[in-house]
């Protein structure tokens, strides 16, 4: 099984980066104005109807009004609550799905406009993580006096009613996920087919329960109990699919979106991967541009980095590269080597890492190789994994529809190889498991409008690989109503690299002021 190249939330790489940072130190060493008043709460009791344009026409159900968080303690200056959601909105006096959440209070109470809800992205990934490991330091002064900064785990993610499918992914792993020959072919289908069987068999009463329109209306319950008029929300990734979804579905309980690195929703599965590939091709091509301008690169090659690395990929297909620093771990294959390559273009800041890990694998060392990889697969330090892969497959499969056939995958894959040769097949086969999923998909690709929303911003970035450039414009576009502001440069979205992003993200946040049209960003 592989899971590569999937949108995931900004501070993953930097993380993985802490790690190898650390790894490659040893393998040196030894060779921060009041807003205009918000409008007034919708009755908590009052179903909300779907706009007719939306890709989501039924209405659900009329639902209590949800009742406030009840916060505690949970050390560091946070708190911690829970919020109970209908696990089927089509049946709200039903089984209940139990979401937890995490605060970081308003330094400046007096002045406080209401609550930030943040969703880091995945699908799969932790917003309660995403809060406490980050939440004071990613988020300027300005932002942290005025709002309480609120992560969730979405439901069947984290803490929130968890799905788990496999305990240990160490040895659920195919040999090579791009599949280039047939017994390849065999065990990545053999390996997929057993991981959605175990995942149908032991989640079978929530797994057709986790798409992102469920985690939308859960949004708005959220911002009930949290006692929001409107939601201000900033997503990333694929937390901007949950975003725009709660623009479809609830246009009028929006303050204020902010979309960060945008999941164009009028994609099929096929063209949303082959963009994917594309985008990843470039920022791979940039990478190695780099290291042969550079001959500080630790993957210099003699200025020819990108035969070097082709020539390796190559060998570590016919032999894994053993991990002699790393006691009781696999050996590198083609899976592992692609996870780390992909995992490592997410921020240019991980670019000397990978090369040197690279130069690495080339003398027979893949340990920093591997490490890089890890957080790909939500593994931890200890060896433990998160079930990040577990939720990420029930997400996408539901809100994804993919090719129930897996012969349609091979075809994918000899069309992605022409237009990205290195990672087309990567991304071809990355949703294979959908094939055997034992819950049908529910999402109806289709255009966002969101009428009656309030302005919504988007974030696009020139060089990002897992969200490329075009869907942010193309979104922009279907929006009735949106600004988009424009990074320029590599990497997987731009709140946190970009000050310029910052500024005008944060502004918009506090007073709702929409950025310039057209403002491009180049710090």
């Amino acid at each position: 099984m592989r899971h590569a190249s999937r949108p995931r939330h900004p501070r993953s790489v930097p993380g993985a980066l802490a790690i190898s940072v650390a790894l490659l130190a040893t393998a040196c060493a030894s060779p921060t104005r009041p807003t205009p008043a918000a409008p007034a709460q919708p009755p908590a009791s009052v179903a909300v109807l779907a706009p007719s344009s939306s890709p989501f026409p039924t209405a659900v159900p009329t639902l209590p009004p949800q009742p406030p968080v009840a916060w505690s303690d949970c050390g560091d200056g946070f708190q911690c609550g829970i919020v109970d959601v209908p696990r089927d909105y089509a049946d709200p006096t039903g089984p209940s799905v139990r979401l937890s959440l995490v605060r970081l209070p308003a330094t400046d109470p007096a002045h406080r406009i209401g609550s930030l809800v943040v969703n880091p992205g995945g699908p799969g990934e932790s917003g309660i993580d995403f809060v406490r490991q980050g939440a004071a330091a990613i988020f300027p002064p300005g932002i942290l006096a005025r709002f309480d900064i609120v992560g969730f785990d979405p439901r069947g993610v984290g803490a929130s009613t968890p799905i788990r499918c496999v305990t240990n992914l160490d040895h659920f792993i195919p040999e090579d996920a791009t599949a280039d020959t047939p017994a390849e072919l065999a065990n990545l289908l053999d390996g997929a087919k057993a991981f959605a069987q175990q995942c149908g068999q032991r989640n079978a009463s929530l797994l057709p329960y986790l798409s992102t329109e469920d985690v939308a209306r859960d949004l708005d319950q959220i911002r009930a109990a949290l006692g929001d008029a409107t939601l201000t929300y900033l997503g990333f990734s694929y937390g901007t699919l949950i975003g725009e979804d709660y623009a479809s579905l609830f246009p009028t309980h929006v303050r204020a979106l902010a979309l960060d690195g945008v999941v164009d929703p009028s994609l099929g599965e096929a063209t949303f991967r082959e963009d994917q590939a594309v985008a990843f091709e470039g920022a791979l091509d940039r990478f190695l541009a780099d290291c042969a301008a550079h001959p500080g690169c630790a993957f210099y090659s003699g200025g020819r980095p990108g035969p070097a690395f082709d020539a390796l990929m190559r060998q570590i297909d016919r032999h894994p590269v053993p991990t002699p620093r790393l006691t009781g771990r696999e050996s590198v294959g083609p899976t592992q080597a692609w996870e780390a390559i992909t995992q490592s273009l997410y921020t240019q800041a991980a670019w000397p890492v990978l090369a040197e890990a690279l130069a690495q694998a080339r003398a027979g060392d893949g340990s920093l190789l591997l490490l890089l990889g890890d957080p790909l697969r939500g593994r931890n330090p200890d060896g433990s994994y998160s079930n990040l892969v577990d939720a990420y497959y029930a997400v996408t499969c539901l809100d994804w529809p993919a090719p129930r056939d897996p012969v349609a995958y091979s075809a994918m894959a000899t069309r992605f190889t022409a237009v990205a040769p290195r990672v087309g097949r990567l991304l071809a086969f990355n949703d294979v498991e959908c094939a055997y999923w034992p819950t049908p998909p529910e999402r109806v690709p289709a255009p966002i409008t969101a009428p009656g929303a309030p302005p919504i911003v988007l974030v696009g970035s020139t060089g990002d690989p897992a969200t490329p450039y075009g869907w942010a414009r193309d979104v922009a576009r279907q929006l009735t109503s949106s600004v988009l502001v424009t990074r320029v440069g590599e990497g997987h979205t731009g709140y946190l690299v970009s000050a310029c992003v910052r500024d005008a993200v944060d502004a918009y946040l506090l007073d709702r002021t929409v950025p310039p049209a057209g403002l491009r960003c180049t710090s």
